[in-house]
């Protein structure tokens, strides 16, 4: 099979990008503040309460290059390249735990358990040896050596123990630490610039990362500390008791056809044969355990995944009666699940019968074949019964794969679903530091303006246009209304405003430190006390009780000041019109330059949504607003409307029209269109026509 050559990963979602980059190379397009949320960014990290901060916090390099398989290579041949890639990419970054940027206690603790293997080998020899003593004792019936290696074997068993637990608390340890490091990194990457927002955007292997980031991180991480350890204590016990079966068992004469033949070695013989026939029985019957445990890990997330969203949209189902529709899609992924499992059962089943009867016959072995010694009188019945504990020890040396098996397909399944979440994290930051797709630039204003979109172009990861050569200018103060048709890019539009959609091309500009928050059409709610969901994304404490009371009034919602500090399901126990008035609130208190509303008054009545307008004017008379809407009532409250049109190769802005007379500067969009002349509409034709109202302000364009 060819190996896989560095190139781009289409089935990831990525195009080819450049070579990459430190993530410390990279200049920082945003200044002090975090535009978003309109919060200051400080340089140091914020102290956070001891048990909310990670055991070991991970860093994460660059990502490497993205590769697919040769297009030479059969669909069969090319899979297992990827798969054998994935692989590779999870250590990758799962070994940069033992790196300079990872741990400082991951070699001396990895140490300490290597050290503790090596003593217990020599514990479990020491063992070895007593059963020798005892067992000679016993044929001698020579009393005083069992009493006196009856107190030897309590001291020996205690000092076993202490070495035993010592061992799976540095183990253990390593694990915990281990999978801190590189679940922090992972979590950062994946919240980093909005990525986990972007990867519902691009197509690629990722589904259910809150699965891949819990379960399957937890095996991808435990499983390798075992296998090690597992692997060097088999070694190192097979090493060791071969040398005694070697010396113990000797030499076996067997007479045959009058000539007799010596087997040199004949239990290390034996052993090893008996090891080879089990272990190639496991690989054998168990060679489908990978894809099967794969299968299974899948169907698991994606049952995990149909109840959240069934009780995230708990009250939309059921004021719809959709639990029936519901009831079948469960029962369809449960079907699934319950499928993958009973093909695993069988696995089990299979590779259950060779383990359960190694077990029986390894114990039995050693002493049928010691037993012709023994009658004839050349081994003690001390020399037997430890060269029957050595044999055992051997054989479950050898046999490590017998009983492993099953745990090394499901580490298999589980590092190749974290592989892939990681493989598509590495596109989108590629993406981020390359110009090769084409990236929408964010920079400063010039002349005062507080936000201007040059030549802005809106694209999916594809290429594909969805909005194109966009140029408008916007004020301080100026409230805006983003008006067209469904699917004309409006929303996609102010998604790239707010910097969460990164393709394209041209620049959105903002004024130097002015502070950009987003009203969705739905908000957010965090989990917690009221307090919390009022303040977020800022913590609750920023704010006073009494704040916090007055904002809730302003916006009606004065009923709740009294359950301010309750921890309740807020998420499910308001309505949508309550989360929107909620989500004004937090405006009311985080006070931006520039605000972002995305629908946000859809579920709000006509009278509460001017209501609602008008508290913001009032009490925020300088902000500048940017608002995504259909309803025409709410042009009343905006001193311009900007009109998308959904063409052939994307989204074009045709009209650019004042609601309110005042003098202002003229965006580029106007000038471009109709130079510096009246207020005027761009048709759909192309033709313009002034048009004003009774009042003599130039009325809305359709």
């Amino acid at each position: 099979m060819s190996e896989a050559k560095p190139k781009s990963k289409p089935t990831d979602g990525i195009r080819p990008s450049d070579a990459p980059k430190s993530r410390r190379e990279k200049p920082s397009r945003q200044k002090s503040r975090d535009r978003r949320t309109g919060e200051e960014k400080p340089r140091e990290k914020k102290p956070t309460p001891a048990d909310a901060v990670p055991e070991v916090d991970g860093q994460a390099g660059p990502p490497p290059e993205a590769i697919e398989p040769d297009p030479q290579l059969t669909p069969e041949e090319a899979e297992q390249a990827r798969k054998k890639y994935l692989l590779r990419r999870f250590w990758i970054s799962a070994r940069g735990y033992w790196s300079r940027r990872g741990d400082r206690l991951a070699w001396p603790f990895t140490i300490g358990v290597l050290l503790l293997i090596c003593i217990n080998i020599g514990f479990q020899y020491g063992i070895n040896v007593w059963n020798r003593s005892m067992f000679d004792a016993l044929e001698q019936r020579n009393a005083r050596t069992v009493y006196f290696l009856s107190a030897v074997f309590v001291p020996l068993v205690i000092c076993s123990g202490c070495l035993v637990v010592a061992q799976v608390y540095l183990r253990m340890t390593i694990q915990r630490r281990w999978r801190s490091w590189l679940t922090t990194g992972i979590v950062a990457r994946w919240l980093a610039n909005g990525r986990y927002y972007q990867l519902n955007l691009v197509g690629g292997d990722h589904q259910n990362p809150e699965a891949r980031m819990t379960d399957d991180l937890r095996i991808a991480t435990e499983s390798p500390v075992d296998f090690v350890a597992g692997v060097l204590n088999a070694f190192l016990s097979a090493s060791t008791f071969i040398v005694v079966l070697w010396t113990i068992g000797g030499a076996l004469t067997l007479p045959i056809g009058g000539e007799s033949i010596t087997i040199p070695g004949f239990l290390v013989i034996t052993a090893i044969i008996y090891a080879a026939i089990t272990s190639t029985s496991m690989v054998v019957i168990g060679r489908n355990f990978v894809q099967l445990s794969e299968r299974k890990n899948q169907a698991e997330a994606e049952l995990r995944y149909t109840l959240t969203r069934v009780r995230e949209n708990g009250e939309s189902i059921a004021l719809l009666g959709g639990e029936e529709e519901e009831r079948g899609g469960i029962d369809r992924n449960f079907g699934h699940v319950l499928r993958q499992w009973a093909l695993l059962t069988g696995q089990h089943m299979r590779t259950a019968a060779v383990s359960q009867g190694s077990s029986l016959f390894a114990p039995v072995v050693p002493i049928l074949l010691c037993a012709p010694k023994f009658l004839e009188g050349s081994m003690t019945l001390g020399e037997v019964m430890q060269a029957a504990s050595a044999f055992g020890i051997v054989q479950g040396a050898f046999g490590w794969l017998v009983d492993n098996y099953p745990r090394l397909a499901d580490w298999n399944a589980s590092a190749r679903r974290i592989a892939s979440l990681t493989m598509s994290l590495d596109g989108l930051e590629r993406a981020e530091q390359s110009d090769a797709l084409g990236r929408i630039n964010r920079g400063e204003t010039e002349d005062g303006a507080i936000l201007s979109l040059d030549n802005l172009s809106v694209t999916l990861d594809d290429g594909t246009s969805v909005v194109k050569e966009t140029e408008v200018v916007i004020e301080p103060g100026e409230r805006v209304l983003v008006a067209g048709e469904s699917g004309s890019g409006k929303s996609t539009l102010v998604r790239a405003v707010a910097g969460l959609w990164p393709w394209g091309g041209g620049s959105v500009n903002f004024h130097a430190d002015r502070r950009l928050f987003m009203l969705p059409q739905r908000p957010y709610i965090p989990t917690g006390t009221l307090r919390r969901a009022v303040a977020y994304p800022a913590a609750a404490d920023k704010w006073t009780i009494k704040q916090i009371k007055a904002a809730l009034d302003k916006v009606g919602l004065g009923y709740l000041t009294d359950r301010i500090r309750e921890d309740a399901p807020w998420d499910q126990t308001l309505s949508g019109g309550e989360k929107q008035r909620l989500a004004f609130a937090r405006l009311l208190l985080h006070r931006p330059d520039i605000v972002v509303l995305d629908e946000a008054t859809s579920a709000l009545d006509e009278k509460s949504q001017d209501t609602m307008m008008k508290t913001v004017i009032r009490e925020l008379p300088d902000v500048t607003i940017i608002s995504v809407a259909h309803r025409a009532e709410l042009e009343a409250f905006h001193s311009r409307k900007i009109t998308l049109e959904r063409r052939e190769g994307g989204a074009k802005l045709v009209s650019d029209v004042d609601l309110i007379p005042r003098k202002r500067k003229r965006s580029l969009l106007n000038r471009a269109l109709w130079g510096s002349g009246t207020q005027s509409r761009a048709g759909r034709d192309g033709t313009t026509e002034p048009r004003t109202g009774d009042s003599g302000a130039p009325e809305a364009s359709d």
